[in-house]
């Protein structure tokens, strides 16, 4: 028998984002199961932190000290990822980061196969601002992707004529947020770019939910709220109904119409039932096992830097589109969807580009402007 490949897996399954971790556990188990049916064993090594934000440093440390992972699927937040990134650099391993951050990083021991702001915060503000006009509200979490989304939205929206019109962030979790409601509805925004995370999100789109019951200016067709990191899996921590309409960017959604999503999805609900929407937390973390796996095989080893070298510059074929990684940055090509959530707990795919090159310092962005590259679909 082959000797099984081992992979850390750093996800928390419980606490205010178990969400998220969940996803990401499920889809690495789904290409492990895969992979095993195709001749490949592939050992998951699962820690996880159970919400507790100093744990992901122990467990990280244990992957690789005491488990002989040389290779992690991990973390969640920007917050998590950071504080195991000195670990990862000390054991010269490799740490596969599949959730949209904020950019501005790149280090040779992560290859990021989640999105930076050139392939969701611009190709959104394109979007909406011809639509829908440039006096915008930011929310953001206060913690670095709150700050750094914001911050960057604030040049953007500059740079494309617009204005910012309030801007407030709140304590991660927080969920008191009438005193923000009454603001936004002095400020009357043409949107809303939301960059709270997890509770203190839900409890936003079900206030903004109610708002727009007294005043008609703030319906999701009027003034949307607009998200680069809600996905799927969260759509029932919100209230019945209350997110309805509102938009999220991503590099995949559940209800995506391509072969490569067909085959994806008839084997996940073949292994987790068919009333599960699947989210782009399930789809990266399943995406990363398998280029992570394949990468090994081609590599002939596990020696980070031999299989870093077989995973970037060529094509793979992931069920999220063709995907290139970029020796320079490590960072993956990605599509950008833009979604409508539905009354099925799901999303309608509005626009889309195909795979954007990654950008993660904005070199390229000198302005928003409407792109020929977008194809609107309704």
């Amino acid at each position: 028998m082959k000797t099984p490949l081992r992979i850390g897996i750093l996800y928390s399954t419980t606490g205010p984002y178990g969400a998220f971790g969940r996803e990401c556990r499920d889809g690495a188990e789904l290409a492990a199961a895969e992979l095993a049916r195709e001749g490949v064993p592939v050992e998951l090594v699962v820690a996880d932190p159970q919400g507790e934000a100093a744990r992901y440093v122990t467990l990280a440390r244990e992957l690789l000290r005491e488990k002989g992972c040389r290779h992690i699927v991990g973390t969640a937040l920007s917050a998590a990822r950071k504080d195991v990134m000195p670990l990862v650099e000390k054991h010269d391993a490799l740490l596969w980061y599949i959730c949209p951050y904020e950019g501005f990083e790149a280090n040779e021991n992560i290859i990021y196969t989640g999105a930076c702001p050139n392939q969701h915060l611009v190709p959104l503000l394109d979007y909406l601002m011809p639509r829908h006009g440039g006096r915008v509200f930011l929310l953001g979490a206060n913690y670095v992707w709150g700050w750094e989304m914001n911050r960057l939205a604030r040049e953007l929206l500059a740079r494309g004529g617009g204005e910012v019109v309030g801007e407030r962030f709140l304590p991660i979790e927080e969920t008191e947020i009438g005193r923000l409601i009454a603001e936004i509805r002095a400020q009357r925004p043409s949107f809303i770019l939301n960059n709270l995370i997890g509770p203190s999100s839900y409890a936003f789109l079900a206030a903004m939910n109610e708002l727009a019951r007294e005043d008609p200016a703030f319906r999701a067709e009027n003034c949307p709220v607009v998200s680069c990191d809600l996905t799927e899996c969260e759509l029932g921590e919100i209230a019945p109904g209350a997110a309805i309409g509102q938009l999220a960017a991503a590099c995949y959604f559940d209800s995506l119409d391509t072969p490569e999503n067909r085959a994806f999805k008839a084997a996940a609900t073949a292994r987790f039932g068919t009333d599960r929407r699947f989210s782009s937390f399930f789809s990266g973390a399943y995406a990363a096992v398998r280029l992570c796996a394949e990468a090994i095989l081609s590599a002939g080893t596990d020696e980070p830097s031999d299989v870093r070298q077989a995973v970037c510059g060529k094509v793979h074929h992931t069920v999220q589109g063709p995907m290139r990684i970029d020796p320079r940055t490590n960072h993956a090509a990605l599509p950008f969807h833009l979604g409508r959530i539905n009354g099925d707990g799901g999303f309608d795919v509005i626009a889309s580009r195909p795979p954007i090159a990654a950008d993660p310092y904005l070199t390229g962005a000198r302005d928003v402007r409407p792109s020929s590259h977008l194809r609107v679909v309704s």
